[in-house]
């Protein structure tokens, strides 16, 4: 049996947490022994791993990376705690310069490649090794292995990265696995030397698993009222655009579209911000933040519409989702949409603007033809994939 070690940050609720668990799901562990190191071990899907998975114990340098710069300083991990600080001016300083709109990516790239000579190298060598979420600096700088493999989760070339830092790390690694043909296109767009290293492995689905946990009981927000509901699913973040969606929602209200409410289901950073935004609009009755849900399957479930509202994307694992429950789906035009949806088909792409979002949901609102057609097609399709983790095993 061939020993596979795969690397995470930890498992709070997200796409790509899905994803992985998803791929552990469906592991052939007749023929693999699987190793999972996470740097945190907290999170709401910490429950959802395989038990035939061993999860390593945590290393408590790497638990830093999921603490606050303060706790990591009180903890004397005091090398780790300056190179927190010192990504954080310098990205911060370079952000308002430059002009980044979103320089966190950047820090976080800044903060490993600072903080490598105060992290330990693991003992244990590995026939493969598998980074699943960027920056990959801990199976290409601290882990030995005859295979490595690092997964591409977004459209790099809407983030903003040190490019020659990047290049150095990534050429540390047999092979990038990429999760769509658009994302593996805007990848090469920025790392054009790298065409050869590229394998197309898309996220592991399990329509079954999706249609079981959307039967769970939930509160009946969404149920027993007259209104048009609609559903995204998301960290509220920069990269979702939920503060385009409270103003697309504002201007569908003034447009005398009334009945229209909006959940979302999500945590993150911006939270206060789109509270704020939120009240300013006067939305509080119609634009509701959820807040973070181990389940939100059964809030898709009970949507009108299902909206992926974001600025980019790799390939939202929540778009396939709601695809899966049968429901129309709207999806800005991102990047890498065309290899979400096929448009008019199982989705509906709108431009990427707070007024293409807005005339996406006008339209599908004003075409119950449309929107039923969507759904007839999803609910024809099939959106299992399990067979793609064959891709993975040809490449180990």
């Amino acid at each position: 049996m061939k020993n596979v070690l795969i690397a995470s940050f930890d498992m709070e609720v997200g796409g790509v947490e899905r994803s992985l668990i998803s791929m552990l799901d469906n592991f052939d562990y007749e023929k693999y022994t699987v190793d999972l190191m996470l740097y945190r071990h907290q999170g709401d899907f910490m429950t959802l791993i395989s038990d035939r998975v061993n999860i390593i114990g945590e290393v408590p340098e790497y638990t830093t990376f999921r603490k606050s710069i303060g706790k990591t300083l009180s903890e004397k991990y005091f090398g780790i705690g300056l190179s927190r600080i010192l990504s954080k001016l310098y990205a911060n300083l370079k952000g308002r310069f430059k002009g980044i709109a979103e320089p966190g990516y950047y820090q976080l790239q800044l903060m490993w490649k600072f903080a490598l000579p105060f992290l330990p190298n693991m003992q244990k060598e590995y026939d493969v090794a598998i980074s699943y979420l960027w920056p990959h600096y801990f199976i290409a700088e601290k882990v030995k292995a005859k295979t490595k493999i690092a997964w591409i989760h977004t459209d790099y070339s809407t983030v903003y990265t040190d490019v020659n830092i990047d290049i150095k790390v990534w050429k540390k690694f047999d092979y990038i696995v990429s999760i769509s043909n658009d994302c593996t296109s805007a990848f090469l767009s920025k790392y054009p030397e790298l065409r050869e290293k590229i394998v197309l492995i898309e996220n592991i689905t399990s329509p079954a698993f999706i249609k079981k946990m959307a039967e769970e009981k939930v509160d009946d927000i969404l149920i027993g009222n007259n209104h048009f509901n609609i559903v995204s699913v998301g960290r509220l973040s920069y990269q979702k655009a939920f503060d385009n969606a409270i103003k697309a929602l504002r201007i569908l209200h003034n447009r005398g579209l009334t009945n229209l409410k909006w959940y979302v289901v999500g945590y993150g950073g911006e939270e206060k911000k789109l509270n704020e935004l939120i009240k300013e609009n006067n939305l509080e009755d119609s634009f509701i933040l959820l807040g973070k849900k181990i389940n939100p399957y059964p809030y898709i479930k009970l949507s009108d519409l299902y909206v992926q509202p974001s600025r980019y994307e790799g390939k939202a694992v929540t778009v396939r989702e709601a695809q899966i429950l049968s429901k129309p789906v709207l999806i800005t035009n991102y990047a890498t949409a065309k290899s979400q949806v096929d448009d008019g088909v199982d989705g509906y792409i709108t431009e990427l603007s707070v007024e293409g979002i807005v005339n996406g949901i006008e339209n599908l609102y004003n075409s119950s033809a449309t929107r039923k057609k969507l759904i007839g097609n999803c609910s024809l399709a099939n959106y299992g994939n399990s067979y793609e983790l064959d891709k993975l095993y040809k490449v180990i």
